[in-house]
């Protein structure tokens, strides 16, 4: 049997060339964290993309813009959000320093929970957004939740689901 040495040369530069290309493919991580049982499947998936090539991770929560009219009254409540928040990501940043990756967190106030996770992700060169099917919003969809939707259809960057 005769092998051709030639092919198994370049096949061999291919597999390299490809594992080079997935190793590398995934630095920048961004997770939405919510708290939901959908967003720590989320995180564990990016936690898993960011091992894979090196990466660093940032989770992004979202917490509502009351109007201004309201903020006097809301105070507290914008307190405990807040609080709940850091509460979360430092779990999520407990957790992928178990698998030694890096976290970063970014904790936001909107309007558009869609828009200010895709507006960040594309400013910050993100090359991939994780997200849970469902987070903690009201069952708008049945089998992907309003801000995932959002998500999926106004990114132009890949964007992994997690069920």
């Amino acid at each position: 049997m005769k092998i051709n040495f030639e092919i198994c040369i370049y096949t061999i530069i291919l597999l390299i060339l490809f594992t080079a290309v997935l190793q590398n493919r995934f630095k920048k991580v961004l997770v939405g964290i919510d708290g939901s049982a959908n967003s720590i499947r989320g995180l564990n998936e990016a936690i898993s993309l960011a091992r894979q090539s090196q990466g660093i991770i940032t989770g992004i929560h979202v917490l509502p813009e009351f109007p201004p009219s309201y903020e006097i009254n809301m105070k507290s409540y914008r307190s405990q959000l807040n609080k709940q928040a850091k509460k979360f990501m430092k779990s999520a940043k407990t957790s992928a320093a178990r698998h030694g990756i890096e976290f970063n967190e970014k904790i936001a106030s909107s309007k558009n929970t869609v828009d200010t996770i895709v507006g960040f992700a594309r400013k910050s060169k993100f090359d991939v957004i994780v997200i849970g099917s469902r987070g903690l919003g009201s069952p708008k969809a049945s089998y992907i939740g309003s801000i995932a939707h959002g998500i999926v259809n106004n990114s132009k960057l890949p964007v992994l689901v997690v069920k």
